[in-house]
């Protein structure tokens, strides 16, 4: 059995449909899906069983669970939204459930990818760097990033773990399966609407002398690309080890690349214009951010990555140029 938390969500189910393509069904699928339109992420997908998040981390379902046979779990279920304040429910939803679950996997040696993020390294004053040594000097700038910056620096700290453990932070990840997302969906959807509604696309003025407007950058990472990383580590025995892995490019780009990319992407004529920036997030916005590849480089070294210009071609002219953005081409 394959478990996959989160599984209605962006990334969540694209794994889902990773493993259908590899010809794997038997498929546990968790989440909350509650009353938005995430549940459509899942139709045309193959799965055995659903259950709530609330449910499956009971001890009762947790232990029947395991006792019957787990082969991989990936842990993608949390709450991602960079400006949640409720600091209580980011400790209860993506701190404690996580060490639950990963405490099972140590116990009955499943092996784990859990999601971790690039919001753990704050802005960046410290490098962005996936080596486990330097976790503690990691100062997240938002409590989602403080979350996910506590689940690695506790996983660290166990003496024990699965035989086959991964945590992976995730840089700017954009394509399918994130239409639900509203105001937390990529620049490249946000920027397909808005080109669509208005013929133009509104970016944020910067701040910093040092970057233009619009010049601000980005590690932007294809959903796809994402998902066969994970992939690779779970199934291959290969000369890397457990840990923490960044999963960007290693490329920094400016939203202003991207949305350009995403105007050829359409066939329009590019228009551009700069807005004020809300206070809210003057003071927890980062100006750069680019993974250091060289831990996943050094265990995959042939894993080619999309070009922004690929990724945003494919993910504009193939799904969000589709009459339904939540059907998939297969």
């Amino acid at each position: 059995m394959y478990i996959v938390t989160g599984a209605a969500g962006f990334i969540g189910s694209c794994i889902v449909k990773k493993l259908n393509d590899q010809g794997i069904e038997n498929i546990l699928i968790v989440d909350r899906l509650e009353k938005d339109q995430k549940w459509l992420n899942l139709r045309g997908l193959k799965f055995q069983e659903y259950i709530h998040a609330d449910e499956f981390i009971q001890p009762d379902i947790l232990d029947s669970v395991f006792e019957e046979g787990v082969t991989q779990i990936y842990h993608m279920g949390a709450c991602s939204s960079t400006t949640e304040t409720d600091v209580d429910y980011f400790m209860k939803n993506n701190v404690e459930y996580s060490q639950i679950l990963f405490r099972y996997c140590a116990g009955f040696d499943v092996p784990l990818c859990y999601a971790s993020s690039a919001a753990t390294y704050g802005a960046g004053e410290h490098g962005f760097i996936d080596e486990e040594d330097d976790l503690e000097k990691l100062q997240p700038l938002n409590p989602y990033g403080w979350s996910k910056q506590l689940m690695d620096e506790w996983v660290i700290k166990q003496l024990k773990r699965p035989h086959k453990w991964y945590g992976v932070k995730f840089f700017n990840v954009y394509g399918p399966n994130e239409y639900h997302k509203e105001g937390q969906k990529s620049v490249v959807c946000h920027a397909f609407n808005q080109i669509t509604d208005t013929g133009k696309m509104k970016l944020f003025k910067s701040y910093k002398e040092e970057f233009a407007d619009g010049e601000q950058l980005r590690d932007f990472v294809y959903v796809k690309d994402v998902v066969d990383a994970m992939w690779l580590l779970m199934s291959s025995e290969h000369n890397g080890i457990n840990g923490i892995y960044n999963l960007g490019t290693s490329q920094a780009r400016s939203f202003k690349d991207l949305v350009s990319a995403t105007f050829k992407a359409m066939g329009k004529e590019e228009n551009i214009e700069y807005i004020e920036m809300p206070e809210t997030i003057k003071n927890q916005y980062q100006y750069y951010t680019q993974a250091q590849m060289k831990k996943f480089q050094n265990a995959f070294p042939d894993f080619k990555f999309h070009s922004l210009e690929e990724g945003v071609d494919d993910y504009v002219k193939n799904y969000l140029m589709q009459e339904n953005p939540f059907e998939r081409s297969r």
